[in-house]
């Protein structure tokens, strides 16, 4: 989809019949890539559906580059404040994003890809691994839901950056694996967690950023133990945070306010 200069569209197989139907009327997607086990489901959809089995009719010709400034991608936000939005990311926003290896990784990293295309996380998992010749192990929906089978994967494959939400991360055994990266996002972290992994010998970052800012816009530096809370990380080059009141004033130290971001990893906008 990528090479071709389009967009790609994640419609996670498990989504109710309503949010899918949502999906394609809102997104108007042109094309549909499924499996022939699930395009039964595509009956909202009207235009050409390609079975993955089905053959590649190759171009003769190398395809153009496609353009930085248009969409990569369109991730929808669950919807818990009001209608889903579709969020569109550039191209130049992902590859500015991981185009710089994150500091504290194994120089031969070895990943996970074990979140649904339709959460950003998965775009993290897949770019940092593939952009600096890193391998990647796409994990089954099967293996991910079974901690124990899970474990033995990281095991068996010498897994050595591992991405996890702190929920997640929390129903492993962090003594049985060999030294790893940890890499959280997307919740608050506990400090115990950050606790019970580094007496293991591994290596805890923690990272924030909504859809909206192309995976995250904070990272820490590898942690360490003993903290009473723990933070998003500072910015990320070329991302700015500000805490601003209701009138977008900086609000002094120790007062709440609402988090802005900008700067580069800020992406297009919503689709429609």
């Amino acid at each position: 989809v990528l090479k071709t200069g389009a967009a790609y569209l994640p419609i996670d197989p498990a989504v109710p019949a309503a949010r899918l139907a949502f999906l394609i009327s809102d997104a108007l997607p042109s094309v549909a890539v499924t499996t022939a086990e699930l395009a039964g489901r595509l009956g909202a959809f009207d235009g050409p559906v390609v079975i993955g089995s089905a053959g590649e009719n190759g171009s003769a010709t190398r395809l153009p580059d496609p353009d930085a400034d248009s969409i990569a991608y369109l991730i929808y936000t669950s919807g818990t404040t009001g209608m889903p939005k579709g969020v569109a990311v550039a191209h130049r926003n992902v590859a500015r994003q991981f185009g710089v290896r994150l500091a504290g990784l194994p120089a031969d990293p070895v990943w996970t890809q074990c979140h649904s295309y339709a959460f950003d996380f998965s775009v993290w998992e897949i770019w940092a691994a593939l952009l600096h010749g890193g391998r990647l192990v796409i994990v089954p929906e099967a293996v991910t839901a079974s901690q124990d089978e899970f474990q033995r994967l990281l095991v068996a494959e010498h897994v050595n950056v591992l991405t996890q939400t702190p929920s997640a991360a929390g129903a492993l055994v962090p003594d049985a694996l060999a030294p790893l990266a940890l890499l959280l996002g997307g919740e608050a972290c506990p400090a115990e967690l950050v606790d019970r992994w580094t007496a293991c010998g591994h290596t805890v970052i923690n990272a924030y950023g909504p859809t909206e800012t192309t995976v995250y816009a904070a990272v820490t530096e590898p942690l360490t133990a003993g903290a009473a809370s723990v933070p998003i990380g500072t910015p990320v080059p070329g991302t700015a945070l500000f805490v601003l009141d209701g009138w977008l004033r900086p609000v002094p130290t120790g007062v709440v306010g609402e988090l802005y971001v900008a700067g580069a990893g800020v992406s297009i906008g919503y689709a429609g």
